[in-house]
């Protein structure tokens, strides 16, 4: 009688999720410890329009 074969997907799913699990924890962890993020938008200073142009 043939064995099961290991089910390789589902190894590898299952890896996945732990290290995003892993990942998420260390993020929060350091954004406990020095406060939030400042938000994309806010990093970005409004450039204003190239000379000639009207905005």
């Amino acid at each position: 009688m043939p064995l099961a074969k290991p089910n390789y997907q589902f190894e590898k799913r299952q890896k996945e999720l732990a290290k995003k699990k892993k990942k998420e924890e260390k993020r929060l962890r350091k954004l406990a410890e020095h406060g939030p993020e400042p938000e994309a938008n806010e990093q970005s200073p409004v450039t204003p329009p190239p000379e000639g142009e009207k905005p």
